[in-house]
C-alpha cells in the first residue's frame, strides 16, 4: 500500500515516519519521560532496551507488509509526536487500531484530535479499511476528550487489556466504521457535526474501571 502523505490541516500535518526522524523522536521521548511514562506500554516479562532507529525500521517494515501505518505528527513543521495505525486486519475484519503520543510542549494545540481524524480518514479512504478502534485508559482524561470531540462510539470496557507502566490496565474501547462518517472524520468535526454523546461511558463501566 502507498499513502499519499503528508496530510495537512492548518499548522498540523501527518506524514509517514522516516528513518532520519529517529534522533528527534528519541530526544522528545527522553525530554518528555515524566509526561509520557504513565501511558507507555511495557513488557510484562521485564524491561527491554529500545533503539528508536530499529523501532522505526520495524514500523516501516510493518508498513511495507501492510500490517501498519506509522506517522509523525507535526506542528508548524516541527515534530510533535507519533501516531501509529497498527494491527491492520484485512478480509472480513478490515480493521485497525490507533495509538499515539504527543510532547507536552505541544499539548492543548488540537494536534491529537486533528491527527486522529486525519489518520482515520486515511484508513477509510486510502487503506480501504472498514473500522477504526481506539482504546484508552480510564485515567487518561486528555485522550478521552479526543474521542469525545471526534464522536467515536463507546463500545465497552476491556479488562487488563494492555500492559502499561508496569501492570495490566483496563481500557475503554471506542470505534468508528466507515459508514458513520461518509463526509470524513475531520470534516464532520470541523463542521461541528460530531455527535457529542457517542463516547459517553455508562455509569456501570465507570464504577468498575
Amino acid at each position: 500500500m502507498e499513502l499519499t502523505t503528508p496530510h495537512h490541516h492548518g499548522p498540523i500535518a501527518l506524514r509517514l515516519v522516516r528513518p532520519r526522524d529517529a534522533r528527534t523522536l528519541q530526544n522528545e521521548l527522553v525530554t518528555n519521560r515524566a509526561w509520557l511514562q504513565p501511558w507507555e506500554a511495557t513488557n510484562p516479562d521485564g524491561a527491554v532496551s529500545f533503539d528508536m532507529r530499529l523501532g522505526i525500521k520495524r514500523l516501516l517494515q510493518q508498513y511495507r507488509d501492510g500490517a501498519g501505518a506509522p506517522f509523525v505528527m507535526e506542528y508548524n513543521g516541527e515534530i510533535a509526536g507519533q501516531l501509529n495505525v497498527w494491527g491492520i486486519a484485512r478480509g472480513s475484519l478490515s480493521s485497525a487500531t490507533i495509538g499515539y503520543w504527543v510532547s507536552q510542549r505541544f499539548a492543548g494545540k488540537g494536534i491529537t484530535p486533528t491527527a486522529v481524524a486525519m489518520a482515520t480518514d486515511i484508513a477509510f479512504t486510502e487503506l480501504h479499511l472498514h473500522r477504526m478502534e481506539i482504546c484508552i485508559r480510564p485515567e487518561n482524561h486528555a485522550s478521552l476528550r479526543v474521542v469525545e470531540k471526534l464522536g467515536f462510539r463507546y463500545e465497552g470496557l476491556r479488562r487488563g487489556f494492555i500492559h502499561i507502566h508496569g501492570d495490566w490496565r483496563d481500557h475503554y474501547a471506542f470505534a468508528l466504521v466507515r459508514e458513520d462518517v461518509p463526509e470524513g472524520v475531520l470534516q464532520r468535526w470541523v463542521q461541528g457535526r460530531a455527535p457529542q454523546d457517542a463516547a459517553a461511558i455508562p455509569p456501570a463501566d465507570r464504577l468498575h474501571a
